[in-house]
Parts: C-alpha cells; sequence; structure tokens
C-alpha cells in the first residue's frame, strides 16, 4: 500500500473516487500518526457552515475509507487497523515505508546533513533523490479547507527550499553550465523569488554571460517594483554591484580547507524593515529605551535590552521604530535579522549566524545566496570580524530561547543588541527587559483613526467597539483597519457586529497576510502538551482572574504542578500573572483574544474532560466558600444543611484563614457567582443551590443584594427542576432574608411561609425554625410585637434542643429587640448578655461585638433618658442608629458603614 500527497493524493492500489472522501484521507493523512477531532474534520470538509448531518455522514465517510484501506492492508495492518478511533476523533497510522512525505523527509534530513558537513556531491544527490518523490504539486486533486490549503502552501515552500539547497550544492560543486536552463525556467515559473534570481545571475556571470545576469537583475526589478511596489534585496542589488564591476571573488573556485569563507564589508548598513504603519502610543517605554541605548543622565549605555510580550503585540514594531530613533548613535549602521525562517521555525545558530554575515555585508567566494560554512566556530569567528571596530545596533527579531541567541551574542561582542520575543529571556546576563502590554484604549482608537481611514473616523462609538474587541492588541488593530480599507463599502459599525461574536472573532480578524488567529496558534502549538491542555482547561473559569487553586481545580493537579504549568503558560505569553496590592496572592488571567482561542479550541477535549473539570471547579468554590462562610458567620448554615461528599473538592487555599474570610470572598465573588451560571447551564442542579447558599452570609454582610437574587433565583429553579423540597426550601428562607432587606414585608413573609412549609413537610425542625425566626422579624418590624415574641420564643425552645447556637442567637437578639420596644430595658440587656454568651460558645466574634455595643448603647441611651423607636430591620435608639459607629462597623465586618446590612 503507497499513500502519496506530494503531488495529486492517492492511495493504491485504490483511491476514493469521491472528492469529499478524498479531502478526509488528505486531511488525516497531512497529521498521520496524530489525532484529529471529529469538529476539526467537519470544519475541513464543510467550513464553517457544515449541514446538519455532518457528523453521521463523517462516520459514513471514516467507514468507507477503512473498508478501503482494509482491501489492501497487510495481515499485521489488518489485526491492528490503520484508522483508528481516538477521543476525540481518529487517528491514521501510516508505515513509513508506505508514505512519501515521510520518504522525502528522510532524504531532504539526509541531503542537509551532508551539505552541513561539507560533503556536496552527497548532499546534491539525495537532495535530488528527494524532489524525484513529487508528483505534482502538494495535495492536488483534492477540495482545499482551511487546514489542507495552509498544508499545501507550508509542503510547496519545503520542496522549493529542498530544491534551492540541491542547487547551492551543484553550485558548491560548479554545475554552472548545467544549472543555467533549469534556473532560467524556475526564474521565469517564480518571478519574484530573489533567491532564485541571484543563483542564476551568478550562474550567467561564471558562464560569461555578464549582460545576461545583469538582464535578470532589470526583470526582477520590474516585477518587484510593478507587483509590489519594492526595491529588490540588499543581497541581490550587491550582487548587482559586484556584476557590474566584475568582482574577481564572483569567480568560482574550490574552498579551501580550512579556508575563510567572507570578507566583512565596511559600508555603513540600513537592513531594517519599513517603519510600521501608523506607529501609535508607546510614548514611556519608548521615551525609557531610548535613554538606555543612549546611555542619557550620565548613565553607561545599554549593551541588551530584550522586548517580551504578546503575540501580536508590537514588538517588532517598537524595535524597528526605536532602532530609527537612535540610528544617530550607531553611525556603522543598524541591521535586524529575523529568527524564524520559513514554516515558524526558528533558525538554528548556525543559519541565525551565517543570515547575519549575508547581512553585514559579508562576501562569499562561491554563490552570494548561498550559506556560510556550518561550522560555529569559523561562524562566530568571522562574526566576529565582521563587527570589530563598529558601532552598530543589531535587532535580534523574534527569539525563541536563550540558548538560540548566547553564541551570536558572545560573537557581536561590543554591538549594542535589542532581542525581541515572546518570552521574557531572563536568564540573559546583563540585559535590560521591557514587557509590552496592549495599548491603552486612547492610543487604540489612534491607532484605528490612522489606518482605518475614514469609516474609523465617521463613527467613534463603533470604533471604540472595535478596538476593545480586539483586546488593544496592535496586530488585531491593523487587522481591523485592513479589513475596512479592503472593503470599502463596509462601515465600522458593520465591522464591530461581525466580530461581536466570539466563535467566529479569530477567523475573521484575518485580511492579506496579516492573520491574526495564526498568529496566536503559532504560541499554542509551541506549548508542551501538558500546556496546551491547560490552556484549554483553564478557559472555563468563569471569572476575569483566578487563583491558583482555581488552576489547580480545573487540571485536578496539586498546587505545585498548577503553579508549574501556569507559571509555564505565562512565560510563554499564553497567560497572565497579575500582581495583587498589599502582598496578596498573584492572579491569572487571559487576554481576551487569547481566552477567545482559549474557548475555540476546548473542542479538542472531550464532553467528559470538560464535565469532569467544571464539577471540579464547582466543587473547589463551594468546599472553600462554605470554608470562608464559617469563618465569617460560624452556624450560618445549619447541620442539616451539610455538604453532601460528592460535591466536596479537597483544595486548598492559603489566603483563606480566619483574619481573611471577607477579603477572600471579595476577591472570589466574581467566580463564586459566575461558577453559579455555570453550574445551571451544565445542569448541575446541586452544585447550584449549594454555591448559591455557601455565599448568602457574605451577599448579606456587604448589602450585595443583586448578586444575592441572581444566584439564588437560579438555585430555586434547580432546586424546583431537580425535585428537592429541602433545597427550595433553604432558597427560599434566604430569599426572604433577601426581601426583608429590602424592606419588602410582605414578599418576605410569603418566602418565609413556603420554606417553612417544606422544612415541615422534610421533618426539617430546625430550618422550619430559621425560618420562624424570620417571619418574627418581620412582625417585630410591622409592631406585631405579642406574636413576634411568641415566634421567637417557639423557635428559641426548638434551636436549643437541636443544639443550633446560630438560630439561638437570632431568636434572642430578637426577643431583646421586643423586650426593648416594650420599654423592659434590663429584660433587653439579659437577653443580649445570653445572646453575647452564645455567640462567642459559637465563635461568632462579629455577633458577640454587636451584642455588647448594642447593651452599651442601651444602658447610655437609658442614662439619657433617650427615647426608643424601631425602624424597618434595624433597631434604633434616638438619636442615633442602635448599630457600630461607622469606624467601628469598618474594623468589624470590613465593609464601609454605608453599605452595612440592614439587620446584622
Amino acid at each position: 500500500m503507497r499513500f502519496r500527497i506530494l503531488g495529486p493524493v492517492s492511495v493504491s492500489p485504490r483511491t476514493p473516487s469521491a472528492a469529499k472522501p478524498r479531502a478526509l484521507l488528505a486531511t488525516l493523512l497531512v497529521r498521520a500518526g496524530e489525532v484529529i477531532s471529529a469538529s476539526s474534520l467537519i470544519d475541513e470538509l464543510w467550513g464553517t457552515e457544515p449541514p446538519r448531518t455532518a457528523t453521521t455522514t463523517l462516520q459514513v465517510y471514516v467507514s468507507q475509507l477503512r473498508k478501503l484501506l482494509a482491501e489492501a492492508e497487510s495481515p499485521q495492518q489488518a489485526s491492528e487497523g490503520l484508522l483508528l478511533t481516538r477521543s476525540p476523533g481518529y487517528l491514521l497510522r501510516v508505515p513509513e515505508g508506505d508514505f512519501d512525505l515521510a520518504r522525502f523527509e528522510a532524504l531532504n534530513a539526509a541531503g542537509r546533513g551532508f551539505y552541513e558537513k561539507g560533503e556536496y556531491a552527497n548532499a546534491s544527490e539525495l537532495l535530488h533523490d528527494a524532489l524525484e518523490v513529487w508528483t505534482g504539486p502538494a495535495l492536488s486533486g483534492v477540495p482545499h479547507g482551511v487546514r489542507l490549503e495552509s498544508s499545501a502552501i507550508r509542503l510547496d515552500e519545503l520542496r522549493m527550499e529542498t530544491l534551492e539547497q540541491r542547487i547551492m550544492a551543484d553550485l558548491r560543486l560548479g554545475r554552472h553550465k548545467s544549472l543555467a536552463g533549469e534556473l532560467m525556467a524556475l526564474a521565469t515559473e517564480h518571478p519574484l523569488r530573489e533567491s532564485l534570481h541571484g543563483h542564476l545571475m551568478v550562474v550567467l556571470y561564471r558562464t560569461g554571460r555578464q549582460s545576461d545576469a545583469l538582464r535578470v537583475y532589470g526583470r526582477l526589478r520590474r516585477s518587484l517594483v510593478e507587483d509590489l511596489g519594492v526595491e529588490p534585496g540588499r543581497g541581490v542589488r550587491r550582487l548587482q554591484e559586484r556584476i557590474l564591476r566584475s568582482d574577481p571573488s564572483l569567480d568560482w573556485k574550490p574552498l579551501a580547507p580550512g579556508g575563510s569563507a567572507v570578507a566583512p564589508s565596511t559600508v555603513p548598513l540600513r537592513e531594517l524593515p519599513a517603519g510600521a504603519a501608523g506607529f501609535v502610543g508607546r510614548h514611556e517605554v519608548t521615551a525609557a529605551a531610548e535613554r538606555m541605548l543612549r546611555g542619557e543622565a550620565g548613565e553607561h549605555p545599554v549593551q541588551l535590552l530584550t522586548v517580551a510580550g504578546h503575540a501580536g503585540v508590537g514588538k517588532t514594531a517598537l524595535a524597528t521604530h526605536l532602532t530609527r530613533q537612535v540610528a544617530d548613535a550607531f553611525p556603522d549602521g543598524q541591521v535586524m535579522l529575523r529568527l524564524r525562517g520559513a514554516l515558524d521555525r526558528h533558525l538554528t545558530t548556525e543559519e541565525a549566524a551565517a543570515a547575519l554575515l549575508r547581512l553585514l555585508g559579508a562576501q562569499e567566494d562561491q554563490s552570494p545566496a548561498g550559506p556560510l560554512p556550518a561550522d560555529r566556530g569559523r561562524l562566530t569567528a568571522s562574526l566576529r570580524e565582521a563587527v570589530r571596530g563598529r558601532r552598530l545596533l543589531l535587532v535580534f527579531d523574534d527569539a525563541g530561547s536563550e540558548s538560540q541567541v548566547r553564541p551570536l551574542l558572545s560573537a557581536v561582542g561590543d554591538c549594542s543588541v535589542i532581542i525581541t520575543s515572546r518570552r521574557t529571556l531572563s536568564a540573559l546576563d546583563g540585559a535590560r527587559h521591557l514587557v509590552l502590554e496592549p495599548l491603552l484604549p486612547d492610543e487604540a482608537m489612534e491607532m484605528l483613526h490612522a489606518n482605518g481611514g475614514k469609516p474609523m473616523a465617521a463613527d467613534p462609538v463603533a470604533t471604540a467597539e472595535i478596538a476593545g474587541l480586539c483586546g488593544y492588541l496592535p496586530l488585531a488593530l491593523r487587522v481591523a483597519s485592513a479589513l475596512l480599507v479592503a472593503r470599502p463599502h463596509t462601515t465600522a459599525a458593520g465591522l464591530a457586529a461581525r466580530l461581536r461574536d466570539e466563535r467566529t472573532r479569530l477567523q475573521r480578524l484575518h485580511e492579506g497576510d496579516l492573520d491574526l488567529r495564526a498568529c496566536l496558534m503559532t504560541v499554542y502549538l509551541e506549548a508542551r502538551p501538558e500546556q496546551q491542555r491547560a490552556f484549554r482547561l483553564l478557559g472555563l473559569s468563569p471569572a476575569p482572574d483566578f487563583a491558583l487553586w482555581t488552576a489547580a481545580a480545573l487540571l485536578g493537579v496539586s498546587l505545585p504542578v498548577a503553579e508549574e504549568l501556569v507559571e509555564g503558560l505565562v512565560r510563554a505569553q499564553l497567560l497572565e500573572a497579575r500582581p495583587q496590592p498589599e502582598g496578596r496572592q498573584v492572579r491569572y488571567g487571559f487576554h481576551e483574544l487569547l481566552r477567545v482561542l482559549s474557548v475555540q479550541l476546548r473542542q479538542e477535549e472531550s464532553e467528559e474532560s470538560l464535565q469532569e473539570a467544571t464539577k471540579r471547579l464547582c466543587g473547589a468554590f463551594l468546599t472553600l466558600s462554605r470554608r470562608a462562610d464559617a469563618l465569617l458567620a460560624p452556624g450560618r448554615i445549619p447541620r442539616t444543611g451539610e455538604m453532601s461528599p460528592e460535591l466536596s473538592a479537597y483544595v486548598e487555599d492559603p489566603a483563606l484563614d480566619r483574619y481573611s474570610s471577607l477579603a477572600w470572598f471579595r476577591e472570589e465573588a466574581a467566580g463564586l457567582v459566575a461558577s453559579v451560571r455555570l453550574a445551571h447551564e451544565a445542569g448541575l442542579g446541586a452544585f447550584v443551590w449549594e454555591l448559591a447558599s455557601s455565599a448568602a452570609g457574605y451577599f448579606h454582610t456587604c448589602a450585595a443584594w443583586e448578586e444575592w437574587e441572581e444566584t439564588h433565583r437560579r438555585a430555586l429553579d434547580a432546586a424546583r427542576r431537580a425535585g428537592s423540597p429541602t433545597a427550595s426550601a433553604a432558597v427560599l428562607r434566604s430569599l426572604g432574608d433577601l426581601a426583608w432587606q429590602r424592606s419588602e414585608a410582605d414578599l418576605a413573609l410569603g418566602r418565609y411561609d413556603e420554606a417553612r412549609r417544606l422544612f415541615s413537610l422534610v421533618g426539617d425542625q430546625l430550618g422550619a425554625a430559621r425560618c420562624t425566626i424570620g417571619e418574627a422579624d418581620v412582625l417585630l418590624g410591622q409592631g406585631h410585637l405579642p406574636t413576634a415574641a411568641r415566634r421567637y420564643g417557639r423557635a428559641l425552645a426548638i434551636c436549643s434542643a437541636g443544639h443550633d447556637l446560630r438560630g439561638v442567637v437570632a431568636a434572642l437578639n430578637g426577643l431583646a429587640m421586643v423586650d426593648l420596644s416594650q420599654g423592659l430595658v434590663e429584660d433587653a440587656l439579659r437577653q443580649l448578655a445570653e445572646c453575647g454568651r452564645t455567640a462567642q460558645l459559637l465563635g461568632d466574634h462579629r455577633w458577640a461585638e454587636y451584642a455588647r455595643r448594642a447593651a452599651a448603647r442601651i444602658t447610655a441611651a437609658q442614662d439619657r433618658g433617650a427615647a426608643v423607636e424601631v425602624g424597618p430591620g434595624m433597631w434604633l435608639l434616638a438619636p442615633s442608629r442602635l448599630s457600630f459607629a461607622p469606624a467601628a462597623a469598618e474594623h468589624a465586618v470590613g465593609v464601609p458603614a454605608q453599605r452595612l446590612p440592614q439587620r446584622l
């Protein structure tokens, strides 16, 4: 059996005849040995609008393909199978000997290996054999979706690179006459490929056709100017100049063993890309970097400056802009070297050194388009010679790691260097580091106005929305601007409307060679598999940022392992570390567009994996929220409401202790509310009402009425759907408390009554007693003192018998307020004293302090003969409230006095 994709897609002895099955085969072959999700295959076969039957049809195609493969499988292959089902999709196993791509890659690697060792004859032969494997354009004969199209481009470019490597080997061997015809045809086929024209010019010159060589340059220049509006690159221009003056170094001669390959030029250099259009903002960063490089204010100039940040944040644009700003300080030139080559592969040290030598004007004694010697020692020695005594500013753009640039830094000596990288490169000695953030909103608006033209200027509201949807990321802003320029009939409001949909936002931010999603995916694909999984699952976090314990819960790992994973994502610029004030623990979050990517990539996880991660997250929230609630308001949840073991999760948060429970709630409140929403949408009913209940004490303390209402309405819906009278009763009682805090007496009484009936139905006397206390609170506020007293007394008896100290405290406080309202001050003081003692036993120091201060104020008012009056939910002593003084209140409960709840 033979599989071919380097030409028309086929499998022998029989290829699928229908287009879609052939496209499926091609997609599986391109990523042979890898699991491809079913959703990715559907996207490839049908695009963004698949039919409703896509999943079933895909399964039919897979079945047909399996039957076709089975016809030609060997006995061993038949027993093991080639096309396997692997969650969340399928995997095609292809023996290397049966796959043209595997054969091509092996021959190509071997040929390049010989080339690196200077064995050019062997290199030429093997590279020729590698090219013979091809039978036409890659992946031809099948309809291309996004993935196949990009794979075809990648493979065809790899073929061209191999072809050029073989040509360079032949140039080293002096095969100029045999190369002339081939290079003429290639130059005609690829009129904008400068390297091929450079090879042809050398071949023509060395075969005595100097005028023809110059005509080749003229045709290349016309094509570049007419088609792209640019001049040829420096390398080809220098080659033309050398041909014009019949430079003897262009004459071919075999390399002398151990001989030097280069003779550096000393002409001032300006090897920089065009300045980024519409460069805006970054004023403080640019000014600081300029001071570092110039060494102003009596400081020594910084020789090594790194610029790190997200993909697309504008590192290269900043480095280019900065280099132009300080050009006068480096009179011998400024040179930018891109350290990432074709197919997003980082250059090796040897490749980078050779490329830098060419940029520095090194003259090779063979083809100027060919590589320099591969020996690292000779290359670095040549680099040292090339930069000696020259004041140069070098920019190493898009470095992958410290190890990639260290040998280059040691070779360039005293030159100043700017390195851009997605990583901080903190291990480089003597470096100063800048980390770029997305633009400020005003800067983003300025960039859109500068690049997007009139549509942006005409609609500032839509432009501001576009900037926000782009996450203020410069690359995304450039793409958005380009979309409007390319479609002059589109308005800014129309573009904003298209970008609102998270499911397609990244795909829409693509115009020409500006592709935001591809840029972000490059970073993701460079991460390790465990980091990729962490990136996908952390996107489940419902809050804008999250603590380390959240990551541990979502990933199902310990805190130390979670820390290693998230810090790795931070270093890879896939996640942001967000330091907190006052020494609080660092939190983590996604840039908006990376969060969208995480959500999109979540499809690679199975439904079971996502459901388990959601349960772990909700369980962790519930465990910690219960723990914080017990510290904030001990005994608030009766023993009958204890959490079932299957909902709990083992999780630790060092930030949570007795003195920071309220601060913990404040920090996690957004995530807690969102987790209720998440559990509700996921159908995890028990988590919904348990999470809502665990947060009610915090909502009460901080008067967070809206959050209280939202979470408990969802909880009540979940409880009723589940048919749980106990859960419904607990939620209704809490909603009754909320209504009473809002002075909605009738609504509160109705909810308390319904909750009490449900508690009684299931035999929960303590739950019913808590509802009775709530009813008594409302009746007391309405002036029905005898009725309120009877209910307080009945509830006190039940709570005392059931050892519900929290209920006892609430009932005693209510009785004290009844006595106070009836002028029985001594009785009220006795009730408050008992209330305080019980609160101390409970461990609720807030309630104990309340009882002590209330008694003190009653005594003080009694001494002054002040009148006593009652207000809804809060007992007052004229002329001041019976509550904490503002300063004491903030100290006791940690919230501003104006946000204190009406009834503590």
